[in-house]
């Protein structure tokens, strides 16, 4: 029990750094794409983003199967939706300013790549 309970937290703690890393350094390496209210224009850079969201999800769904190692299910899928509420509270907050495209993609890709990083793990 208390490993499911790791999986779930390390997954979410190691999903988070990789997310607050790369928006770091994307805020260094592209100066000027971001407003000064966290948002951007570049769909081109929205995309970058999605697709790191959907790296940081398969990454965090893989290692909370190998922290579980016992094949229970419920850590990763407790994994997914503890993402996509903390993922929609953020989402909720930055709404008015990332087109709909970019809000709904962000939300409904976090569950399934979860779900399919632990399925990558042997």
């Amino acid at each position: 029990m208390l490993r499911s309970i790791g999986a779930v937290i390390g997954g979410f703690i190691l999903w988070t750094v990789l997310w607050l890393g790369a928006n770091s350094l994307l805020t260094i390496i592209t100066p000027g794409s971001y407003n000064a209210d966290g948002s951007t224009d570049s769909q081109f850079l929205m995309l970058v983003i999605l697709i790191l969201s959907v790296v940081f999800s398969i990454i965090a769904g893989y290692t909370a199967e190998q922290i579980v190692v016992d094949g229970s299910t419920w850590p990763v899928w407790a994994l997914g939706l503890a993402l996509l509420l903390v993922g929609l509270l953020v989402q909720i907050s930055f709404w008015s300013l990332f087109p709909l495209w970019y809000n709904i993609l962000f939300l409904l890709f976090l569950v399934p790549a979860t779900l399919l990083g632990s399925r990558l793990a042997p």
